[in-house]
């Protein structure tokens, strides 16, 4: 497995773990019935963070619908460098730093850290197109 492989796998398994905290205050907020009927315009609302959390989920998806492809294109390809294991790696940790300051409420650094994720897939891409 490449370096950005491995970035990409933990990038995948943070994104599909995602999910388990906020629909746990789900079921604290509305029971467990309540989380596991369909959802209604009358439920409780999650928790403040919970629903930030929600909004990070969904950007980390839509942000793997580019980061995943890169890191495929570039295995196909055979191409490694220091730049595009940094990329990868730098990647990762600014989706781990975008959930947490996204959860907690940090507009500035949540802004900075998406920033830093999409300069990271940026270097990726000009690495397949031999740039870097």
């Amino acid at each position: 497995m490449t370096p950005e492989l491995f970035w990409l796998t933990l990038t995948v398994i943070l994104t599909g773990l995602l999910w388990v905290p906020y629909v746990v205050n789900r079921c604290l907020v509305r029971g467990l019935s309540g989380a596991l009927a369909n959802p209604s315009r009358n439920d409780k609302p999650h928790a403040a963070w919970a629903t930030r959390l929600m909004f990070a989920h969904d950007n980390a998806v839509e942000n793997l619908i580019i980061f995943a492809p890169l890191i495929l294109i570039l295995s196909e390809i055979d191409y490694s460098t220091r730049w595009t294991v940094y990329a990868s790696a730098t990647y990762f940790w600014a989706r781990v730093a975008h959930l947490v300051v996204y959860t907690l409420g940090l507009p500035v650094f949540r802004t900075l850290a998406f920033t830093v994720g999409f300069l990271a897939q940026a270097v990726l891409a000009l690495a397949i197109f031999g740039v870097l």
